[in-house]
C-alpha cells in the first residue's frame, strides 16, 4: 500500500505533507501529446524552442502539473479548483519533486492545498493552489477494505 493511501485512510489534517518525484522523458511528452492533441512545436522542435529562448524542447506544463494527480488519486481527493504558476521550463530528463501540503479543511471536508515543484537542482519550476473535497469516514472505510483486499485497482500500491 502506498504511504499516501495509508495516511488517507487514517484521515488527512491541515499541515499534512506529501512528496513524490518523477523523471520526465521525451516519451512522456509524445504520449501526452497523443492524448491531448497538443503538438505545439515548443515540445518537439529544437529550432522552435531555441527561438522561444529555451535550451531545447520543453515538457508540457500540464504534464508536469499532473503530478498532483498521483497524490490526489492516492488520497481520494475530488478536485474542484486548480491554479498553476509555470515559473521555469522542464526539459527531457529533468527530475521533478512535487511537495504537496494541506493548508485548510472545513467541516464539510472541503480542503485547500499548495504544491511546489522543484527540479533536480532545487529550482522552483511551478507552484499550484488547489481546492477539493477529501474523503469522509464512509469513503475511508471503503478504501480500507480495498487495501485489505490487496488494493487491486491501485497500481502504485504494488510498486512503492
Amino acid at each position: 500500500m502506498s504511504a499516501i493511501r495509508e495516511k488517507a485512510i487514517e484521515g488527512i489534517k491541515p499541515g499534512d505533507r506529501f512528496s513524490i518525484s518523477r523523471k520526465f522523458t521525451e516519451t512522456d511528452v509524445h504520449r501526452f501529446a497523443a492524448i491531448t492533441g497538443d503538438y505545439n512545436p515548443v515540445h518537439f522542435e529544437r529550432r522552435f524552442s531555441d527561438v522561444k529562448g529555451f535550451t531545447g524542447p520543453v515538457c508540457h506544463g500540464l504534464l508536469v502539473a499532473a503530478m498532483i494527480s498521483e497524490i490526489g488519486g492516492q488520497v481520494g481527493w475530488l478536485a474542484s479548483a486548480m491554479q498553476f504558476d509555470f515559473i521555469k521550463p522542464v526539459y527531457f530528463g529533468d527530475t521533478i519533486v512535487c511537495e504537496f501540503v494541506i493548508t485548510a479543511i472545513d467541516e464539510r471536508r472541503r480542503a485547500e492545498a499548495e504544491a511546489e515543484y522543484r527540479n533536480q537542482h532545487g529550482r522552483l519550476v511551478m507552484k499550484a493552489l488547489l481546492k477539493g473535497i477529501l474523503p469522509g469516514r464512509a469513503e475511508r472505510a471503503v478504501m480500507e477494505q480495498m487495501v485489505a483486499e490487496g488494493d487491486p485497482t491501485n497500481r502504485l500500491g504494488q510498486n512503492r
